[in-house]
């Protein structure tokens, strides 16, 4: 995550954004959340350690189509803490559960799919994912039906 300094809005003084999401083990020392990374005079960004990803059959076709995109993506869902600071509670690969938590008023920021999630998610769907198969409809008789087409 990163804070940055906004100059000139008489209403905000710092906006916050996710730059990615990190996977492997938890970092030493970064247990204590948010990490400071890099700071500067403009920005500060931090790293926040901890979340686990997890994947669920019943949205198996939801990251089915997150992996087919151009681009695919990694959501992260924040809360604000009591400070006002944004923390991450949540990372998914699921279009849906993003999309649901932003229509309940949480904030989502959409990140670039790391390759190894990528590769994860992709072994999911292929173990768990089944299309529906395509079923034809019934057409409407427009026409009025006993009436002849009047």
């Amino acid at each position: 995550m990163e804070r940055r300094r906004i100059i000139g809005n008489p209403w905000a003084t710092e906006g916050w954004t996710a730059l990615g999401v990190t996977v492997g083990r938890v970092a030493a020392g970064a247990g204590q959340n948010p990490v400071p990374l890099v700071s500067g005079p403009d920005a500060t960004q931090f790293l926040w350690a901890g979340l686990t990803l997890q994947f669920f059959p019943d949205e198996a076709e939801s990251y089915y189509h997150n992996l087919t995109v151009e681009v695919p993506g990694c959501y992260v869902v924040v809360r604000p803490q009591e400070d006002g600071t944004p923390e991450p509670i949540l990372v998914t690969v699921s279009f849906d559960a993003a999309a649901a938590y932003q229509e309940g008023g949480e904030t989502v920021y959409s990140v670039p799919l790391p390759p190894e999630l990528y590769l994860a998610a992709e072994a999911f769907v292929l173990a768990h994912y089944v299309p529906e198969p395509r079923r034809k409809r019934k057409r409407d008789d427009w026409k009025g039906g006993e009436r002849g087409g009047q």
